[in-house]
């Protein structure tokens, strides 16, 4: 199966949906804030600190989802909202067997590639009623591992991300681009 891929936070999204779902969140649930000293120290020990795992942090943040009584219908209403963030040049050419792989959670993103047509997902398993992981955050290498143990063997013709963190998917496809706001470029691999 030959397809596109396309990372999806700042790369066909204007922002990092998780980020702005926790605010869009924060803002209609205000004793999420009561979890504030947990995700603060958290983040600490992750980038000041340099301890624990990503998955560990992001962990810490979704505990925020114990405090909305139905996350599902708060997704709803979070993409009713921010549906128009696509960017578009990724609704110019998106065709229904692109795979969308994202550090982001499966339960925020698929609605809304399920609004877009697309039949592709691959996201961070992550419980939306606890904010547990199931295995790690869908990142770098293991964005790979992900790709070929959900869709066996597939060839991606076009990659697209924001971040060199991406590098290893941008390694297996026949193009790869990085996009900046509205501008696409040619990936730079540190060879060149």
């Amino acid at each position: 199966m030959i397809m596109n891929a396309y990372d999806f936070d700042n790369t066909v999204f204007y922002g990092d949906s998780t980020a702005r779902f926790y605010i869009f969140s924060v803002k209609r649930h205000p004793r999420i804030l009561l979890k504030a000293p947990s995700l603060l120290s958290a983040f600490i020990k992750f980038y000041v600190f340099k301890k624990g795992t990503k998955t560990d942090f992001k962990q810490t943040m979704y505990r925020f989802l114990t405090c909305i009584k139905c996350v599902d219908d708060e997704i709803k209403l979070f993409w009713d909202k921010n549906i128009s963030r696509v960017k578009p040049f990724y609704l110019k050419q998106k065709a229904e067997d692109d795979v969308i792989i994202s550090a982001s959670p499966y339960f925020l993103l698929s609605p809304v590639c399920e609004r877009l047509g697309l039949k592709n997902l691959i996201a961070s398993k992550v419980d939306k009623r606890t904010g547990i992981y199931d295995g790690i955050n869908c990142h770098g290498k293991e964005k790979v591992r992900r790709l070929y143990e959900e869709l066996g063997d597939v060839e991606i013709c076009e990659f697209y991300s924001d971040s060199y963190s991406d590098t290893p998917m941008a390694e297996i496809a026949d193009q790869a681009f990085m996009v900046k706001n509205d501008e696409i470029t040619p990936w730079k691999f540190a060879n060149n």
